[in-house]
């Protein structure tokens, strides 16, 4: 799985040149392959001073070539995952490549563990709170032991963190070519349902009620009463969709992060991650991303699920009063996230 001799000294003199013709500005080099750094001292998540990982290995490493059986069967699984993304990308070039090059403001999504050289891209509505309380354990020293003690608004604080826009280029560069990186998905439109059942049914989100909410209403409803008009409390999900689809919408400004693309948040066909981790197999892939990490005797991803999580089922009866045109548009803007990440066309679609 590691680059060979020869692919590697290829990329190094074409990473020197474009470096020599950047100079000075502020452009961020991806680099495509790993490096395998030498173990060095860190602190385990309770303050105690280990080497890092039992053998001395990264969970670049550990992915790559694993010493486990059980390990190396999971690790075919998401070679598969990454070829999966890879080769969506390359068919898919045109639209998923236009910028060539990213700056560090593209990377405030990716959340940096120094200690176990891991970084993590969280995609809001795919258990990005409960990753979030794990980041927070893994890089707090000790500080935290228990995941589920860590309050949801204090895992979304964003000073609890360290995200990857806040190194120096050369820092960010080191550190994409050197730490596992890895993300996690759902299936588009199940997200999609999730978002807006969080953030336009629920009474206390009144900040995405005054700063969604009645943009829509003004734009989609017709007649629209002036109390909707200025609370925005009540947007139906035709009127969400017809939002999202809007040309409008889409060049007035990018879209929120809970409802944005996973490839606009994450950036896959620019980073290379190494493992894409699913939220229909999420206890499973989370707990592996903990066993690469060293980590995986000690702590384990929280097993507890929400009654209100929103299903497959509980999606479809949401798009039953979605045109078939709009539904058509609205894959359209998911397609790449369906693609990728090798979810079907749902079954409930009616596509033009």
């Amino acid at each position: 799985m590691k680059p060979g001799l020869l692919e590697v000294m290829r990329m190094n003199r074409i990473c020197r040149m474009v470096l020599a013709t950047c100079l000075g500005s502020f452009i961020l080099v991806i680099f495509y392959f790993q490096s395998m750094l030498h173990p060095v001292m860190r602190r385990s998540p309770f303050g105690v001073d280990i080497c890092c990982r039992k053998g001395s290995r990264s969970p670049l490493q550990e992915l790559y070539n694993p010493t486990q059986l059980e390990l190396s069967n999971t690790a075919v699984l998401h070679q598969m995952r990454r070829d999966q993304v890879t080769d969506t990308c390359r068919a898919n070039s045109a639209v998923s490549r236009k910028r060539r090059v990213l700056t560090p403001n593209d990377l405030k999504h990716l959340v940096v563990d120094e200690d176990h050289e891991l970084i993590y891209c969280y995609v809001p509505k795919v258990a990005c709170t409960n990753w979030k309380r794990l980041m927070m354990v893994l890089t707090g020293r000790g500080k935290y032991s228990d995941p589920m003690e860590i309050p949801a608004n204090e895992a979304h604080v964003s000073a609890n963190l360290k995200t990857l826009n806040q190194y120096s280029i050369p820092e960010i560069n080191h550190r994409l070519k050197s730490y596992m990186k890895f993300l996690f998905v759902r299936e588009p439109f199940e997200r999609l349902v999730s978002a807006y059942r969080n953030k336009f049914t629920q009474k206390y989100n009144t900040s995405f009620h005054k700063r969604y909410g009645t943009k829509i209403i003004r734009r989609q409803r017709k007649n629209a009463t002036q109390e909707a008009l200025r609370k925005g409390d009540d947007v139906k999900f035709e009127e969400f969709v017809a939002y999202l689809i809007d040309p409008h919408t889409q060049r007035e400004e990018p879209f929120n992060e809970h409802w944005q693309t996973v490839y606009s948040l994450c950036h896959p066909c620019h980073i290379h991650y190494d493992l894409v981790g699913k939220y229909e197999t999420l206890e499973e892939d989370s707990n592996y991303v903990l066993q690469l990490a060293g980590v995986g005797s000690y702590l384990k991803f929280p097993t507890y699920a929400k009654s209100t999580r929103t299903t497959d089922e509980m999606t479809t009866e949401f798009f039953q009063n979605i045109s078939s045109e709009h539904q058509t548009q609205l894959y359209e803007v998911y397609k790449l996230d369906f693609l990728m990440f090798n979810y079907s066309v749902p079954s409930y679609l009616k596509l033009e």
